[in-house]
């Protein structure tokens, strides 16, 4: 493939069919560093281990602890993508978060629940973008958007999709009172170009404001940011990452794009659709998982009874065994 980029008459072949090659080269050029990583830590751990039966030296059984780890992590990412779908799960994610019922005990929830997802995303080794971000009144975040590149991002950030349920202690309340929060997760595969789906002009309107908060800071003195609203469906995206209000059309775009083919998909399997539905209510009863900080530490997926007890871990971003259960039992 990559003789096929160096030929004449690649730069002829259409945009679509260019970056189609290219993103394919890219992903196997990812899984290739993949398994050489491996290899490396594999006989980094053989060495050090031959190393610590001659000198029995504390910070070798360290670092042999540590190779044990990393490879344990890479072994598990492993067996997370043999469950994949090859056909749609190795894309990239367009991820939202919205608070739910509970006011800005939610908005602070679904700030935590961004942050968990950064770490997951930072220790995946995948690559984060902000693409939208409106701040809380008081405190957290209305709602975000971001999109995850690298391999598989999607077939593993499918398992998120649903509301999150938070009990804690308040920090916002003076009474120390227990509350119970909400936030939806929200992902999309990113569409390529070589997937067609149809977008009428006469089917959206473009609207243009001033960008603000995180990530748009920087760009908050001109209408660079664009909200697009497909009339037809309902859907609006928006965007307001860039500094050219070019960009953050062509951004929004892909996100509608992705937004209509997941409708597309879901329209293609009805029953798999009914049940997605019933976790878009954003409020009690329709969680898929819940976070217990009182009076117990629990996190519990109920689609697959999946619960761990530490849950300073988990909101560190150690979700793989949550996402590693769904996919076994194909509930995403």
């Amino acid at each position: 493939m990559e003789k096929e980029t160096s030929s004449d008459g690649f730069w002829e072949l259409p945009i679509e069919k260019r970056t189609v090659l290219l993103k394919k080269i890219s992903r196997l050029g990812e899984s290739i560093k993949f398994w050489n990583e491996l290899n490396s830590l594999c006989d980094n751990l053989k060495a050090a281990a031959e190393l610590y039966q001659e000198e029995d030296d504390d910070e070798l059984l360290a670092e042999i602890t540590d190779y044990f780890a990393k490879i344990d992590n890479s072994l598990e990412s492993l067996e997370i993508t043999g469950l994949f779908n090859p056909d749609i799960d190795d894309r990239n994610a367009i991820v939202s978060i919205h608070p739910g019922a509970g006011g800005t005990e939610s908005t602070d929830w679904a700030s935590m629940l961004y942050e968990m997802y950064r770490r997951w995303i930072t220790e995946e080794d995948l690559k984060f973008k902000l693409l939208d971000y409106i701040p809380g009144d008081e405190a957290g975040i209305k709602s975000v958007t971001f999109s995850v590149t690298g391999p598989f991002a999607f077939g593993k950030l499918k398992a998120e999709i649903g509301v999150h349920r938070l009990v804690r202690i308040s920090p916002f309340d003076s009474q120390k009172r227990r509350h119970t929060s909400f936030a939806s997760v929200f992902v999309f595969a990113e569409i390529d170009e070589d997937v067609e789906v149809e977008i009428l002009a006469d089917d959206i309107r473009v609207d243009t404001y001033r960008a603000s908060g995180a990530g748009g800071q920087h760009v908050n003195t001109t209408d660079s940011a664009v909200r697009i609203t497909h009339t037809t469906t309902g859907i609006v995206v928006q965007c307001q990452n860039e500094r050219s209000q070019h960009k953050n059309k062509a951004t929004a775009m892909k996100m509608l794009k992705s937004q209509l083919f997941d409708l597309q998909q879901k329209e293609l399997n009805k029953e798999k659709d009914l049940e997605n539905s019933k976790k878009q209510d954003n409020s009690w009863g329709s969680q898929i998982r819940s976070y217990v900080l009182h009076p117990y530490q629990m996190v519990k997926d109920h689609r697959t009874n999946w619960e761990v007890g530490n849950t300073r871990a988990v909101l560190n971003g150690e979700i793989n065994e949550f996402i590693k259960a769904a996919l076994s039992q194909k509930i995403c």
